[in-house]
Formats: C-alpha cells, sequence, structure tokens
C-alpha cells in the first residue's frame, strides 16, 4: 500500500488500516476540489455498508448521528492504556515530552505504539471497528466502566500504530484532515455521479452522512429523499411523516429526525432586516434545550438537537404533544425548566433532564420542564421543509391552539424601530436575544441558512489568565486554551469560571504564547501555569452550573474579544460579579402573552 500526498493504492479497502491510509492522504492535500475526489474515488471502492461507516468515521463521528449512545472515553483513558501496553509508567512520564513534539493526540498515541516491540498483524475491518464502538457504548450497569476499558483495549491491542491514530482521532472527535461534513457530501456526490444538491438533500433528510452515502448507493438519480420517497411528500402509512427506519424485530418502523435549521448571527435588527427583507418576524430566544417532536399514530418520540432519542426523559411533553390526537406532526420546539416560582430555569437545569430514564416520577416534580413550539416541519403524511415559514407558522398556530401548546412571544415588525424596541423588551425581560425570520423562507434541515437570523446582546467579562494549555494541529506549538479567573474580593484569590481558544488570530496566538511563557510559573502535562496578569476581555453567551469550577460557574461559549492592557489583574471583574450576571438570567419571567 502506497501513499503520496494525493493517491493511496489499496489493497484491502475494507480494512481500516486503508481507512488509516486514506485519512492520513487527506490531511496531505490542500486542495479541496483533490479532497473531494479521493474521498470519492474511496468510498465508491467500497460496498455500500463499508462506505457508510468509513464516512461517518472520516467526519469523526463513530457511531450513526441519532442512534448513539456516549462512548463515554476520554482521551486521558486511551493514553493510560496505550502507555500501559508499550512499557507502563514509564512511558506514561513521557507524555510531555510527547505532546511536545506530537502536532496532535492521534499523533501522540501513535507515537506511542510505535514503542512496542513488534506491530500487530492488520486485520481490522471497518465493521469490526464500528461493531466494537457500539458494544462499547452500549455497556451500562455493573462494573460498566472497567468493561468498555477492556473492550477499548482489546482494540488498540490488534491495532497497528497509524490504526490507533485514528481510532482515536474518530473516538475523540478530532480528525484535523480537513474534511468536513460539506466537503464530506461533495466526495458523496462524486462517489455516485449526482449533483451536490441532491446529496445535501438527502443528508437533510437523513440526519447523517452515513445514511446520505446509502442513500446515494441505493436509489436511483432523482429528486428523492433519502428513502427514496419524492421530496415533497411521503408513504401517507408513515409515521408522522417523517423518515423511517425498520427494526429488526419487525416492530413498528421508528420515526427518523430532521437535523434541526440552524440561525445565522447578526450584530441588531437593522442588519437582520438587510439580511431577510422587510418580509419577516421576530420571536423571543428561548434558553432551553431544541427538540423535535414527532406525533405519530402509535405514539409521541422526542428527538434532541444531537437526534438522540429522549422521549423516555420527558414524559410530560410527550403527554402534551399528545393532546393532538390523530393529527400527524413533526415540531420543532424548546423545552426549558421551570423553578418552584414558574419562572424559566437557565439551560443547564433543562439539560439535567435529557439522557436521564431513572426517577422520572419524581424528577418530574423537583424539576419541571415546559415545551414551547416555533416550526411545524411535517404534517398529516407530508413534510413541509419547502413551505414558506409564513404557511408553516399559519398551520402551527392552528394545531397549537387546539391542542394547548405554548408558543414563543412573536411579532411582524413594519420597520426597524419596531423591531429594536421589541428586541429591548426581550433582553429587559430576561431573554437572551431574540430570533428573525423570513416569512418566505423554507425551513433547512441542518443548515444555517439565510432564513433566520439570531440577534444577541454581547455580554462580556474582564478575566485573567491564569493557565494554558499547549495546542493541538494548527495551533500545536502555540499556549492556546486560556484558563479564565475573576477575582474574589473576599481574600484577594482567582477563581476560575471557565477556558477558551475562541477569538483570536494566528498572529495572536503567537504573540500571547510569547507573553505567558515569560511569565510561566511552572508546567504539567501539557499546562502552562503562569503568573496572574494579562487580563482579556471575554464575550459570553450564558453561565452555567458547573462543579468543575470552584465557583460553581462556568461560561458557555466564551471567546477573547480583546486584551485588556490597560488593566492589571486587580481590575478584573469578580467572582460576585459573575454570581450577580448568573443569577438575572435565572430569573427572566415569560413572555407577556403567557
Amino acid at each position: 500500500m502506497i501513499v503520496t500526498s494525493r493517491w493511496v493504492i489499496l489493497t484491502h479497502v475494507s480494512g481500516f488500516n486503508d481507512f488509516a491510509l486514506v485519512c492520513l492522504a487527506l490531511g496531505q492535500t490542500q486542495s479541496r476540489l483533490q479532497m473531494a475526489e479521493l474521498a470519492g474515488e474511496y468510498l465508491a471502492r467500497l460496498d455500500p455498508r463499508d462506505a457508510e461507516i468509513a464516512a461517518r468515521f472520516m467526519v469523526g463521528r463513530p457511531l450513526a448521528q441519532g442512534d448513539e449512545k456516549p462512548l463515554q472515553i476520554s482521551g486521558r483513558a486511551i493514553w493510560k492504556i496505550v502507555a500501559a501496553m508499550t512499557g507502563g509508567q514509564d512511558h506514561e512520564d513521557q507524555g510531555e515530552a510527547i505532546f511536545a513534539v506530537a502536532t496532535d493526540f492521534g499523533e501522540a498515541i501513535e507515537m506511542v505504539l510505535r514503542l512496542r516491540q513488534s506491530e500487530p498483524e492488520v486485520t481490522l475491518t471497518l465493521a469490526e471497528v464500528e461493531r466494537c464502538f457500539g458494544e462499547i457504548a452500549s455497556i451500562e450497569g455493573r462494573n460498566s466502566r472497567r468493561r468498555k476499558l477492556d473492550a477499548l483495549r482489546e482494540l488498540f491491542e490488534r491495532a497497528s500504530a497509524l490504526e490507533g491514530k485514528y481510532l482515536t482521532k474518530i473516538l475523540i472527535g478530532e480528525m484535523r484532515h480537513g474534511m468536513s461534513e460539506g466537503l464530506m457530501l461533495e466526495a458523496i456526490a462524486r462517489m455516485a455521479s449526482r449533483p451536490v444538491a441532491e446529496v445535501r438533500r438527502a443528508n437533510m433528510l437523513a440526519g447523517d452522512v452515513g445514511r446520505a452515502v446509502r442513500a446515494m448507493r441505493t436509489t436511483a438519480p432523482a429528486s428523492a429523499d433519502a428513502t427514496g420517497a419524492p421530496a415533497s411528500e411521503l408513504d401517507a402509512d408513515a409515521p408522522a411523516a417523517s423518515l423511517t427506519t425498520a427494526r429488526a424485530d419487525d416492530a413498528p418502523a421508528h420515526p427518523r429526525p430532521l437535523k434541526p435549521m440552524l440561525a445565522q448571527p447578526a450584530q441588531n435588527v437593522a442588519e437582520a432586516f438587510r439580511m431577510l427583507g422587510d418580509r419577516l418576524a421576530l420571536e423571543h430566544k428561548l434558553d432551553g434545550a431544541r427538540v423535535q417532536i414527532h406525533c405519530t399514530g402509535a405514539g409521541v418520540h422526542i428527538f434532541s438537537r444531537a437526534l438522540n432519542d429522549v422521549t423516555a426523559s420527558l414524559p410530560e411533553v410527550a403527554e402534551i404533544a399528545g393532546r393532538l390526537g390523530s393529527r400527524r406532526a413533526i415540531f420543532d420546539g424548546e423545552v426549558i425548566a421551570i423553578g418552584a416560582d414558574g419562572r424559566p430555569l437557565a439551560f443547564q437545569e433543562v439539560m439535567r433532564r435529557f439522557g436521564r430514564v431513572r426517577d422520572i416520577e419524581r424528577l418530574r416534580v423537583e424539576r419541571p420542564v415546559r415545551l414551547f413550539v416555533f416550526d411545524l416541519i411535517g404534517l398529516d403524511g407530508e413534510l413541509l421543509i419547502d413551505a414558506p415559514y409564513e404557511e408553516r407558522y399559519t398551520a402551527l398556530s392552528e394545531l397549537a391552539s387546539a391542542a394547548g401548546l405554548a408558543m414563543a412571544a412573536r411579532i411582524l415588525p413594519s420597520t426597524v424601530a419596531e423591531g429594536s424596541q421589541f428586541y429591548a423588551r426581550a433582553i429587559a425581560e430576561g431573554y437572551e436575544g431574540i430570533v428573525a425570520k423570513a416569512l418566505a423562507g423554507p425551513y433547512m434541515p441542518g443548515a444555517r441558512g439565510r432564513g433566520w437570523v439570531k440577534i444577541k446582546t454581547a455580554r462580556t467579562f474582564d478575566l485573567v489568565i491564569v493557565a494554558a494549555d499547549w495546542g493541538y494541529g494548527r495551533r500545536h506549538g502555540w499556549l492556546s486554551n486560556y484558563h479564565l479567573a475573576a477575582r474574589d474580593e473576599r481574600d484577594g484569590g482567582l477563581v476560575e469560571v471557565g477556558k477558551t481558544f475562541k477569538g483570536l488570530t494566528d498572529d495572536d496566538f503567537r504573540a500571547m504564547t510569547e507573553r505567558l511563557l515569560a511569565i510561566k510559573t511552572a508546567e504539567a502535562r501539557g499546562t502552562v501555569v503562569v503568573r496572574p496578569e494579562v487580563v482579556v476581555e471575554v464575550a459570553y453567551s450564558d453561565i452555567q452550573r458547573s462543579p468543575r469550577y470552584a465557583g460553581g460557574m462556568a461560561l458557555r461559549f466564551a471567546r477573547i474579544v480583546g486584551v485588556r492592557n490597560d488593566k492589571s489583574a486587580a481590575e478584573a471583574d469578580t467572582i460576585a460579579t459573575v454570581a450577580a450576571a448568573f443569577d438575572r438570567q435565572m430569573v427572566k419571567p415569560l413572555g407577556a402573552d403567557e
């Protein structure tokens, strides 16, 4: 088998080693066109099932999206396993030296595996690796952690050093070879000799690149969805007009969720008008968990933003949606947690419910939730994704009114001034912002389409950098993940409230690395501790509870927007200020229409 910067000569295309060689070649290829060609030709040589697996692996997804359970395998666990395989504590202690020269964590694992006395024979197949991932994910109950690690150890013992590198990259979701999901769709189009637009639509409806590969390999070219049905309608017997997947035990077909439509950011209402035009709606942006609800003739199924079935975790939501009776529908909505006073709680409070299947009745009392619906993407046997938003909303309003479903506050502004006033009221009431939606826009599953725009007030703190981690991949050689802390006025100490590597350019990373190394006080396991002298302005979306930090809080989606050279650590924001902001977001009221 030979690898150049572009071409790979393969002998056993279904083997995992050949997959690793293709990924290695992708990482050495700069041209987007050549990457799509290389990946497409490789997928075309595989049988449909192996191509389905390879496409998922190539974008760093170990299992099918929406079907997967978390593997709960950390990079630290992988490191301990391979260190024990190749010399135990001696090699584990060499970690800092290895990390100093490795470009990413996967390469560090490869370097450790090359310390073995001999390489195992290359025998792993794509199907075996996927099966092992699935088995690890399914392990639950007593001694589950040990059994997961035992299964992972068996896999790595069979893997070559190169295979171990890419097993690791898939497991931690950091492939770093440039094959994004968008580029994968171009590769699939080349594989199947289909228009890219057709592949994008199949992926929208399938909700997973692997299923999109299978669809392109098993259906004739046409404007068909991922099941082969016409894009605008489905079999009248299909549950809730959803895509379905047959179960192996001949049980009724199970609804298949679509990826949620996403919104682009805008600075203000005026910019939203420029982006969407005058015919738009504005809605309150709720700080909850996105859900997609499929009401079928056989019952209700609730899917998370990640397309996992969370119905068992949210029985009260299923009961609310069940009010539709015989109507079949697919709703897009938001679930929020409600406090004892009836007011919404912060995002992480509702996330405590997701994935929980034990003590549900107790949790219903201790942490009740409420459903808001804001879009209708399927109704009585027909997908509505191509219908304009105003038509979908009209149908949604009628259903919601009949079934008693809650909806977020909404207006149709005729002027920028009217929209800006609505936005100001939303912020004053404690909402994180608003969403603008083009009345004529379609629903675009999985896309950050031009029809939705989110407008949020920038929230910032001035925080102190107290440590930084060495980066991987493009950030290799730079200190680029910064530990952020607020002042504690009581004792003059510093309390960490999060980390971020976002917001800086390459030049900023270089300059910050030099600056931090000059004030370094210690280093261990890839983390450099520094004197608390550098203050940065940090923007964030909201604050969540976090047992990881001593202050019990962490910033979500933090990014550095500037270095405050004019401020000393003594002038940074306090942990009390962070706590006050957290408290304010915890008491925001429901919309005025509630």
